[in-house]
């Protein structure tokens, strides 16, 4: 009788222990379930720091976040927060949603491009505006990273995070164009040296600002290689278009009184320096010019160039520029009276 009364109260017990337990577990369970619908306020685009999960959201905290270390543990269900600038899209979510977008939320990407022949200066200008950032710092940092004082920075398309600072990005585009750089020099000539770049990376800035399209950049190459051959001055107005004269109209006033060593009409030789940002096209027509004579190219009016080996053949050409542009005049001016009668 004794046994059977223990066993009774044994079960009782058991089942008590059962009913607290399923209790408790139902607690935890609505508990869990108000806590991730709990509203979490935020920006539609939010900066992730690296580090661990904990690490992530104990600087969030830190920004203003309601956040705790249940947050730290669902997260590590749900997966682990990307770091940089995501897109969030609303400035309040529940819980649960602020914590899954943290983990698959798209990445801010802008994109950055620098067209062929482009300055750095003009460059600097349009990032800074674009990204919200400082011209100084850009050209500061540019100098710190990039081994060439101009198109250290291949014409590419780059894709960049949002909110990156002048600081990262420079080194980012300078890095990616010296791999560029290196590959293309080994591939050709078997090292990569800065020295014999920086020349390479100069004459190629020149056809890329003369040349009227990729057909005749070797054409071009050939000019220039030719002229310095026998040491005569280039002559080139591209070679002026340098810095914030990048889309500014050559006139003779300018080449009288330009000092720099990028005029190319009273200095010998390439200038010290390239001119502006630079394509593949023109590296390949830089390192493998055309093989012609010629020694002077005249743009017609189909608006590429006719080029010729000899001062007297270049006069014809000059010559003929000038009957063109005179006709073209005197029709104008007929059409004009013509439509006043």
């Amino acid at each position: 009788m004794i046994i059977k009364n223990i066993n009774v109260s044994r079960k009782t017990t058991w089942r008590t222990w059962a009913v607290w337990a399923e209790n408790i577990l139902l607690v935890l369970i609505i508990s869990f379930a108000f806590y991730t619908t709990l509203p979490v306020k935020t920006t539609q685009t939010l900066f992730v720091p690296k580090g661990s999960i904990a690490s992530i959201i104990a600087q969030l905290i830190k920004k203003g976040y309601d956040l705790s270390v249940i947050d730290t543990t669902i997260l590590r269900f749900i997966g682990t927060p990307k770091t940089g600038w995501v897109h969030l899209g609303k400035n309040r979510l529940n819980r649960i949603d602020f914590l899954y977008k943290l983990t698959n939320a798209k990445a801010m990407i802008h994109k950055v491009t620098l067209i062929p022949g482009e300055t750095s200066e003009l460059f600097f200008e349009a990032l800074a505006k674009n990204l919200k950032l400082d011209t100084k710092k850009l050209k500061k940092y540019y100098l710190e990273f990039s081994p060439y004082p101009e198109a250290g920075i291949y014409a590419d398309t780059y894709y960049v995070p949002y909110g990156i600072k002048e600081k990262h990005l420079m080194h980012f585009l300078v890095r990616e164009s010296n791999k560029k750089y290196k590959n293309i020099s080994q591939k050709i000539y078997g090292n990569y040296s800065q020295k014999q770049w920086l020349k390479v990376l100069t004459i190629a800035s020149i056809i890329q600002k003369e040349a009227a399209n990729n057909k005749e950049m070797p054409l071009v190459s050939s000019v220039i290689h030719n002229r310095l051959k026998k040491r005569m001055r280039l002559q080139m107005d591209g070679t002026l278009n340098y810095g914030k004269y990048s889309h500014v109209k050559v006139t003779p006033e300018r080449i009288r009184s330009d000092l720099s060593s990028f005029n190319t009409y009273k200095h010998k030789g390439l200038p010290n320096s390239p001119i502006g940002s630079v394509s593949l096209s023109a590296i390949k027509a830089a390192i493998k010019p055309a093989r012609t004579d010629y020694l002077y190219f005249m743009k017609n009016s189909k608006g590429v160039h006719d080029f010729t080996t000899t001062f007297k053949a270049h006069k014809k050409v000059i010559k003929k520029k000038k009957q063109q542009q005179a006709k073209a005049l005197f029709e104008k001016i007929q059409t004009k009276k013509s439509t006043h009668q």
